[in-house]
């Protein structure tokens, strides 16, 4: 079924049948005899798993950019989510970078997006998420960055402003400095002006009297030496938690022609051709972090053995983006299916 409505949408283009799936899973999921039909049901108590003092009903999420200004969090829990991550959340609207700026490379189950932090600002998710089922137990991750017209060395005062917006609406915030598609953004990930960044929020974190769970989003591209880097300032803050990965900037091994990856341009790159990559990441960053410092895996899960495989190598809760795309909301079961027989 999910692929004949994937067929559909594949005829808009990317960023429009984003925004009609988006407008379609609201309206049916409105209609209290479809709710029934597709809403998923209790998540079997062998799914339940408990990290950063959190509890989730099961260890699959959704990855932040699907849901930028929290405006279907209620409705992706109902699909089978344990826990959906907003955003990326700016202190004030922006735009985004030019159109088109999303593309599909289907020979590669791949997208490309060079969205750049399109938001509503962190005021309008802050009155939306204030709106959550309070009864409801699906966590709530913000996914937070700056401006871009903000340069890194006033990053941190765009940081700590949607921190505290969203302080209160979220159940735990992961740091975004790893998205390629704003201008020097990724340099915040070096090892100084990451540490600044890093302490700054927890500072605020403690001040503000309940301190939330703070993660940190990485890059694929990162070499191992930077990759020590992040482990170094995982131990010394302590870090809570570790996103890995975000999309890449490589283009390596792609099905789909030299000329077609030419027109399209710059952008980060999701879906199957970042699965080993991001995997590899997970193994390095668990190798030498153990159980200390949990970490979320996503990058190119497209079945339950993608899924799998990034749990068996280190990771403790994965989430979704492109691969949901692609097979849709059986993937989440399928994978709850998989973790169940698993024990």
């Amino acid at each position: 079924m999910y692929r004949f409505f994937r067929s559909l949408l594949f005829l808009l283009s990317p960023e429009r049948a984003h925004y009609v799936s988006v407008s379609l899973i609201k309206f049916v999921l409105a209609v209290p005899i479809l709710r029934k039909l597709l809403k998923s049901k209790p998540d079997n108590p062998l799914l339940n798993r408990t990290l950063f003092g959190l509890k989730f009903s099961n260890p699959i999420g959704l990855a932040a950019g699907f849901d930028k200004d929290a405006r279907c969090f209620q409705e992706m829990g109902a699909l089978g989510f344990g826990f959906v991550e907003i955003g990326t959340v700016t202190p004030l609207p922006q735009a985004g970078n030019p159109k088109p700026r999303l593309f599909r490379l289907k020979s590669d189950q791949a997208i490309i997006n060079r969205m750049g932090f399109n938001n509503e600002g962190v005021i309008s998710v802050a009155k939306r998420l204030a709106t959550r089922d309070a009864a409801s137990h699906l966590i709530i991750g913000g996914n937070i960055g700056k401006n871009k017209w903000t340069p890194n060395e006033k990053a941190n005062e765009d940081y700590l402003k949607v921190f505290t917006e969203l302080y209160s609406h979220v159940d735990y915030f992961a740091v975004n400095v790893s998205s390629p598609n704003t201008e020097n953004l990724r340099a915040l990930q070096d090892k100084e002006p990451l540490l600044n960044l890093l302490s700054a929020l927890k500072n605020l974190n403690v001040k503000l009297g309940s301190p939330k769970p703070i993660l940190l989003k990485i890059a694929p591209d990162l070499s191992n030496e930077q990759l020590d880097d992040i482990v170094e300032i995982a131990r010394t803050l302590p870090l809570d938690g570790i996103i890995a990965t975000n999309t890449t900037i490589s283009r390596n091994g792609l099905n789909a022609s030299s000329e077609i990856i030419s027109s399209i341009g710059a952008g980060g790159l999701s879906g199957k051709p970042i699965t080993a990559r991001s995997t590899e990441v997970i193994r390095y960053l668990h190798n030498q972090l153990g159980e200390s410092i949990p970490i979320i895996g996503v990058g190119g899960i497209h079945t339950k053995e993608d899924a799998l495989e990034k749990l068996a190598a280190g990771a403790s809760l994965v989430q979704l983006y492109t691969g949901f795309i692609y097979e849709g909301p059986a993937l989440i079961s399928d994978i709850k299916q998989a973790l169940i027989k698993g024990g």
